[in-house]
């Protein structure tokens, strides 16, 4: 029986078809290409942005200032989460992932263009900004809108394990990222990698919008949507009605993602501490390069675990494990890098980032969806997931500014981080469970659960092929 079929099979779900594997495809697809575009920037603004495209009089600015072009990106995500997530409640997933993936494979292209500091002055340091920007604002639509996408298509006992298949793509895309620059880093001349051997990566970035555009025209519009549709029930205001109805659940989903300063710290102000003279630690680009490849190669087996996990046992346990664990470990990441012990700093750098992170990366995109009903689903997880993304990301300029050099970052910063993981921690203890919750009655303050029973059968009984 083909794949359309197992929406017919399961009473709980929308009649229409659903085509599970279809969407869980193309959003893992889509994810990996349009994240490759966002986290070269990241890769870029660690490494080399720092000396291309700002003043060298002072190092400890220029640091601050690429971080500051990284984090803009992450200043315009809540306003692309509000119109792009307004554009997939009103007229569906499937048009809003479109237009994401052609925005930001347009504005990282053109990054690959732009002239260093030395040749056009102020202007290079500015078109970075505006095109960030604009890389942000098309981002702020991608996770939520993919993730509603698999989730609403997902067969119920498994939407944790489907879902978490979004953010395998997210990791795979920046395993691409960390491996289209290691090349260059580690064969070229530092002179060559710094005059055109950093731009490839984003000039590629031309392929990547037109694979990504034929791959998500080819999927379904969802069962969920479909139904919302035909009913009349699209609300004309989508973030009115999120704010009304469950303001308070998207106050919870913004705490809860702040955990997304993780790979800030690991991978953005962690590369920098780590390779940035000015720190006097002693490590290489390519360390930092080999660190992010393996580290989202180890994540992108585990994550779809931590996704299962979550429909058997609960998302709200493994939520709180990741969350307190992953931060904690933080403390010996820096410390490892403060006494240049290039061992201690991978090992502690994967079990903060790609071991436990998991518990958080795997869970996420169920748990927060699962808090609100179809009609808002995409606008109520855009607008704090990319609020809360905009300000871990400013968190590496802050890091720069509170731990400059000669301090003691690895006290300082870490204790931020664990906090920031212990406040995240009791909002996921205050979230409503919804694992066992049908869809359609996800979003509701006082939904009932399937008995447990009658819920292992759904989630043990085998799909259709």
């Amino acid at each position: 029986m083909s794949d359309d079929a197992v929406g017919r099979l399961r009473p709980d779900e929308p009649t229409h078809h659903k085509t599970p594997k279809k969407a869980t495809a193309s959003g893992w697809v889509g994810s990996m290409l349009e994240y490759y575009d966002f986290f070269i920037y990241a890769q870029a603004a660690a490494l080399v942005f720092p000396t291309l495209f700002f003043p060298k009089t002072d190092p400890t600015i220029a640091i601050i200032a690429s971080f500051a072009t990284y984090g803009v990106g992450y200043v315009a995500r809540p306003i692309g989460g509000f119109v792009l997530g307004h554009w997939g409640d009103k007229f569906g997933r499937k048009n809003v992932l479109v237009l994401c993936m052609l925005i930001i494979g347009i504005a990282t292209f053109c990054v690959g263009l732009i002239p260093s500091y030395h040749s056009i002055g102020v202007w290079a340091p500015i078109l970075l900004v505006v095109l960030r920007l604009i890389q942000g604002f098309a981002v702020g639509g991608e996770i939520s809108g993919a993730s509603a996408m698999v989730m609403e298509h997902a067969p119920f006992g498994r939407r944790g394990y489907y879902t978490s298949f979004i953010m395998q793509g997210v990791g795979a895309g920046q395993v691409i990222a960390a491996a289209a620059f290691l090349p260059m880093a580690a064969w070229l001349p530092d002179e060559a990698f710094h005059s055109w051997g950093w731009r490839v990566p984003f000039l590629l970035s031309a392929f990547v919008v037109v694979i990504g555009i034929v791959i998500r025209r080819r999927v379904d519009e969802t069962p969920a949507f479909l139904e919302e549709q035909e009913e009349a029930e699209i609300p004309p205001s989508p973030i009115v009605e999120a704010v009304r109805n469950n303001g308070a659940d998207m106050l919870r989903v913004f705490l809860i993602m702040m955990m997304t300063i993780i790979p800030v710290v690991v991978l953005v102000f962690g590369a920098t501490y780590a390779t940035n003279k000015a720190y006097g630690n002693g490590f290489t680009a390519t360390n930092l390069l080999w660190l992010s490849l393996a580290g989202n190669s180890l994540a992108v087996l585990l994550v779809p675990i931590a996704g299962r996990v979550s429909d058997k046992v609960g998302r709200r346990p493994v939520m709180i494990a990741g969350c307190l664990s992953s931060t904690a470990l933080c403390f010996g990441y820096l410390y490892s890098i403060s006494i240049h012990n290039m061992v201690l700093m991978f090992v502690f750098g994967l079990l903060a980032y790609a071991v436990t992170f998991q518990g958080f990366q795997g869970v996420f995109p169920s748990m927060c969806q699962e808090q609100f009903p179809t009609r808002t689903r995409v606008t109520g997880f855009a607008i704090p997931q990319n609020v809360a993304g905009m300000v871990t990301a400013l968190m590496a300029t802050v890091f720069a500014a509170i731990a400059p050099p000669g301090s003691n970052a690895p006290v300082i910063v870490g204790s931020v981080v664990f906090g920031i993981g212990v406040v995240a921690a009791i909002a996921a203890y205050f979230t409503r469970e919804t694992s066992r919750i049908r869809i359609e009655d996800l979003g509701q303050k006082d939904a009932p659960q399937v008995a447990r029973e009658e819920y292992e059968r759904y989630r043990k009984a085998p799909l259709p092929s």
